[in-house]
């Protein structure tokens, strides 16, 4: 059997075991319910509350955007679970063994969507109970939310190992956290960008982010909410290049930095980052 595809098979493998662990494990079940328990209770109060003069309330106009920044947030979930095994020697196992790499990065790909799409089911069934006007009756709102979905973990996951690779240890990679939330604050997620000041318009359209939050809400929501967007329009032909764009560019780069992470892993790195790790802890 080709190496490769035995280590694609593997990967599959090693990722389902990962997903089953997470959904059987006290903890990691208590996680998975958390933060959709939190924002169905934000949604629960925004339910009454009117967008200005559009007519829509602004829990319907939140709940997609929640949906594309939990979505977005995959790629900082990837990098700090990156992070973390290569501080802990996990990486350098992975590399000692035939396509160790690919097999670990199909297997984390495979167990972070999987968490994901369990999360955000978690999250969205009982949601569509408490937000009405949800454009949820026909086959094609469910269509969109799924290639909306699924090109933008593409478009997220290989950048967030990207970023994994680039810290050499969860401390230092909670400095992240800071650009992300900076970069959620304006992108829309909680309010449709157009009331923010057109000059700044431009800024949250760069990254995936901006592009995940209008592509739920144009699965999700009725055609007349688009009004409140940019150009009173969904732009799909946009979203479809704007995440392609990212997808692309993370498929290119993470590799890269991937080899090269992997070259200046060793015993002896391992160990000196174990060591200074208890020495915070002490």
């Amino acid at each position: 059997m080709n190496p490769t595809t035995t280590a694609l098979r593997a990967g599959w493998s090693r990722g389902l075991i990962e997903l089953r662990q997470s959904v059987t494990n006290t903890g990691d079940v208590l996680n998975h319910f958390f933060w959709p328990t939190l924002m169905l209770v934000t949604l629960f109060f925004l339910r009454d509350v009117s967008f200005g003069d559009s007519g829509f309330q602004l829990g319907t106009l939140v709940l997609p955007g929640i949906l594309g920044m939990n979505a977005a947030m995959a790629m900082v979930m990837m990098s700090q679970l990156l992070t973390a095994d290569r501080e802990d020697g996990t990486l350098l196992r992975a590399k000692a063994t035939p396509n160790g790499m690919l097999t670990y990065l199909v297997g984390k790909i495979i167990s972070v969507s999987g968490g994901l799409v369990l999360d955000l089911a978690i999250f969205l069934i009982p949601a569509l109970l408490i937000i009405p006007g949800l454009a949820v009756g026909s086959v094609g709102s469910w269509l969109t939310l799924g290639w909306v979905l699924a090109l933008g973990l593409v478009a997220t996951l290989p950048i967030g190992a990207a970023l994994g690779a680039m810290f050499t240890s969860a401390r230092s990679q909670g400095l992240l956290t800071l650009p992300i939330l900076g970069m959620i604050a304006i992108s829309g997620v909680f309010y449709p960008i157009t009331v923010l000041p057109e000059w700044l318009h431009w800024l949250p359209q760069v990254f995936p982010i901006y592009w995940l939050g209008l592509g739920m809400r144009s699965a999700l929501l009725p055609d007349s909410a688009a009004v409140v967007e940019i150009g009173e329009s969904w732009r799909h032909l946009e979203t479809i290049g704007a995440l392609g764009a990212w997808a692309v560019l993370g498929l290119i780069v993470a590799p890269i930095v991937l080899r090269r992470m992997a070259r200046r892993e060793s015993g002896s790195t391992v160990a000196e980052r174990r060591d200074k790790a208890l020495q915070r802890v002490g």
